[in-house]
């Protein structure tokens, strides 16, 4: 799988999710069998860029790489602008978002709002190419609803644009992320396309990311939700997609190891005061599915300090050993219906 210059190594990608996917996220999941990583979206804005909040969301200092950025906005000027931006800081690939549904940023005719304007789709996916001399690709859903699905022209027009790849969710800006991704969509604008096309939308399982991938024709799967608490999927993932097989869960003492690892990354990325907070959801996503987790959750949220932070999670995983060597995870069941 490659995108430009740049040859990943494997085509499982975990997808960028606002206040999820920051820079800790993004190298554990690389750590961890991820191919390829994609940064929070930034808005284009350019009074934004200085915030500390965008600074943030486009800090790639010691990732793997390729290093990508997504960038956010309806103004083609801004959007190309920010682009340059972003590679004079080091970006190597730009991602243009047109696939968030939440209503602040449709409200703003961002995101997936872009899908009902194909002349403006036409003319943001035309200056940022322009913009800038490292690929550029394209995020997206299959339309604005169900009765207006327009994946295949907008595919059609990123192609001829010079986008590099295409990443396409199942799902249309209002179905929002509830119901079932669909996967015909995904397989007709991959067979439309000479570019490669990324399937994105309930990808949970080992299983499921080769259904998808058979059922398609796709060149890689994107993971989202599926990898919060669970970041050692890209890896299972991976090891089924090569083998057949499935990877045994992993070893609870790994994995106290990685949640130490993840925790200190965070603090120092955020700051103790804002890292202990929005570290929280993190943990609670680790020990959603396992044995005392929720009753763990609920009195970790009152931790106030690093230090009690990392040694109630050092405890709680301790506990686990009382189930065996590995971790007893189960997948919840929103994840066992998807």
């Amino acid at each position: 799988m490659q995108i430009g210059p740049h040859l990943l190594r494997n085509n499982v990608f975990v997808a960028p999710m606002a206040g999820v996917t920051d820079r800790p996220f993004r190298q554990l999941c690389k750590q961890l069998g991820a191919g390829y990583a994609v940064s929070e979206m930034a808005a284009s804005n350019p009074r934004l860029w200085a915030t500390e909040k965008s600074s943030r969301r486009t800090d790639h200092a010691g990732e793997m790489e390729p290093k990508a950025v997504q960038i956010a906005g309806a103004d083609p000027q801004d959007l190309a602008d920010c682009a340059r931006f972003n590679v004079e800081r080091g970006a190597q690939i730009i991602d243009i978002n047109m696939g968030c549904p939440v209503k602040k940023v449709c409200n703003n005719w961002c995101g997936s709002a872009l899908l009902q304007n194909v002349p403006l789709v036409r003319e943001i996916l035309a200056a940022v190419v322009g913009a800038v001399d490292v690929p550029v690709t394209l995020k997206f859903r299959t339309g604005w609803n169900r009765e207006n699905k327009n994946a295949l022209q907008i595919a059609r027009i990123a192609e001829d644009a010079g986008i590099a790849m295409l990443t396409l969710h199942g799902r249309t800006r209002t179905d929002g992320y509830t119901g079932d991704a669909e996967y015909d969509t995904i397989a007709a604008v991959k067979q439309s396309v000479l570019i490669p096309v990324v399937a994105n939308g309930d990808i949970t399982t080992p299983e499921k990311a080769k259904f998808v991938l058979d059922y398609t024709g796709a060149d890689a799967v994107m993971v989202g939700r599926a990898a919060q608490g669970r970041p050692w999927i890209f890896r299972e993932i991976d090891h089924f997609l090569q083998t057949g097989t499935h990877l045994p869960a992993p070893y609870i003492a790994e994995v106290r190891a990685l949640m130490d690892e993840h925790l200190r990354a965070h603090y120092g990325f955020y700051g103790d005061y804002l890292g202990v907070r929005t570290a929280r959801k993190h943990i609670g996503w680790y020990v959603r599915d396992l044995p005392g987790g929720e009753e763990f959750r609920q009195r970790m949220n009152l931790l106030e300090s690093t230090e009690t932070q990392l040694d109630a999670v050092d405890q709680f995983f301790e506990s686990q050993r009382q189930w065996g060597e590995r971790l007893q995870y189960r997948l919840s069941e929103d994840l066992q219906a998807a």
